[in-house]
Order: C-alpha cells, then structure tokens, then sequence
C-alpha cells in the first residue's frame, strides 16, 4: 500500500511541475476536447485576485476551469453561435455545473452576453 501511495504522490508532483507552455502537450493531448456549459464572470470580480494570483480583468481574455494549469491556453467554441476564442486560464471554476467561466471580453467575442450560458467546447490550442 506504501508504494502506491508514493506512485500517486510522485505521478501528482511530476503533473503540478509541468511548464504550462507545455501542458496542452503533455496533459491534454491530440484530439482531447470537453463540451458543456460556460457562463461569464459578473462585473463585482474585477480586479479581485484569481486562484493563479493575478488580479482579474473582465476586458482580457481569460477564463477559469476546474482542473487546468494555469497560464494554458484553450480554444473555447460556441456552439450555437460557431464564434471561437482562445483564452487563457488563471483561475478556478467553483460550480461542477459549468466547464469554463469566460471573462465578459471573451463571452462578448463569442456572442453569449444576451443569454448568460451557453454550450461550448474546449479544444487545445
């Protein structure tokens, strides 16, 4: 049992280390994609700080998620819009019921203000 524990313990730092410039290639490989839910943020969290340390700002073109690292870049299409924007993840989604929380420049590229959500799919970019 003590051995693996260590491999899980060993396979979990060698994936916290991983330069994000790196991780859509090692992490999410060819053909990885996730659809569901996005949603944007509200305006009350400009300029707080995000889970990744920087302060958010709604006119850049970032988002958060549950599970990628940080700094990775990931192309978000729309579905019923087929608008597409690459954003760049820095902070954490708190809800299991939304893939990516979009910051309001991006929802806007992507047509999605009006109706607040809207199905997506995440591909690396």
């Amino acid at each position: 049992m003590r051995g693996i524990r260590t491999g899980l313990l060993a396979a979990f730092v060698a994936l916290m280390v991983v330069p994000a410039a790196h991780a859509e290639d090692t992490l999410l490989g060819k053909g990885w994609s996730e659809t569901g839910v996005a949603s944007y943020y509200a305006k009350f969290w400009q300029g707080r700080r995000t889970a990744s340390g920087e302060r958010f700002d709604n006119g850049e073109l970032t988002a958060a998620h549950s599970w990628l690292p940080f700094g990775t870049r990931v192309r978000v299409l729309a579905e019923e819009t087929g608008r597409e924007v690459v954003v760049t993840i820095t902070d954490r989604i708190g809800t299991a019921r939304r893939v990516i929380d979009l910051s309001q420049h991006a929802a806007k590229l992507l047509g999605i203000i009006r109706q607040g959500t809207a199905e997506v799919t995440l591909q690396p970019e």
